[in-house]
């Protein structure tokens, strides 16, 4: 970890997927809910930006699920967290895969900070209500971002629905995801984001709901953003 964001880390958050690390590519482990919505947030990717060729930062790749999808597509990658071994499994797999992405243990900010505008796409995916300061994550993204190119996040909703269904169900009835995944305080309103978008220079084309439905585990794009919701952002192209 270096540069002026060390500081928009949570080590107990940061602890939380680290002692997950070896767990990452179990479809059936603990976080099996990524496995199931990785297809969704591709699609969404994909249907607006298609990533083949393109240069694709992944902030916040954990064990490298959404990055090996987009590698998978013709992308060329740079996945970037600060879990150590959490990227130790993203290089394993994707060895074992022979894919090529380069997995970097750095932080965003930093890393934009080195690199501006150096990405056709930016996707970050379930770390916003991870961090202690997500304006700030999301203007690393734009700072990441070309001129003309998609920033894509994915967060959870503030509000009595999400804290009844991301935590109390999800969490401690049906334990789809280990107990603690999320703080309600740190859960993002859409308006909060996509104002931090705009002061980001960033503009918001899309922010649509992503259902899960715990009776069948199906999941899909569309509908109300009341609780998880994907989010397109573009950075203007210079005038």
């Amino acid at each position: 970890m270096s540069g002026p964001s060390a500081a928009n880390l949570d080590r107990a958050e940061l602890a939380k997927f680290e002692a997950l690390a070896g767990q990452w590519w179990d479809p059936a482990g603990p976080l099996k809910t990524l496995h199931q919505i990785n297809p969704l947030r591709l699609a969404y990717i994909q249907a607006r930006t298609p990533v083949a060729g393109r240069q694709v930062l992944d902030a916040g790749c954990g064990g490298g699920l959404l990055s090996e999808a987009l590698a998978r597509e013709g992308a060329n990658v740079v996945g970037i967290d600060l879990a150590g071994d959490s990227l130790a499994a993203a290089q394993a797999h994707a060895a074992l895969e022979g894919l090529t992405i380069d997995y970097l243990k750095i932080d965003a900010a930093s890393h934009a900070q080195r690199n501006p505008e150096a990405y056709d796409v930016v996707t970050c995916m379930e770390l916003l209500e991870h961090v202690p300061d997500p304006a700030a994550l999301v203007e690393a993204c734009a700072q990441a971002v070309k001129p003309g190119g998609a920033v894509y996040f994915s967060t959870i909703n503030r509000n009595l629905k999400s804290f009844l269904l991301a935590i109390v169900t999800a969490e401690h009835l049906l334990k789809l995801v280990p107990r603690g995944t999320h703080e309600y305080v740190k859960l993002i309103r859409p308006s909060e984001l996509a104002a931090w978008c705009r002061a980001s220079r960033l503009h918001v084309n899309d922010i649509t709901g992503m259902q899960y439905n715990p009776l069948t585990a199906r999941h899909r794009i569309g509908g109300r953003t009341d609780v998880n919701y994907l989010c397109h952002a573009t950075r203007p192209e210079r005038s």
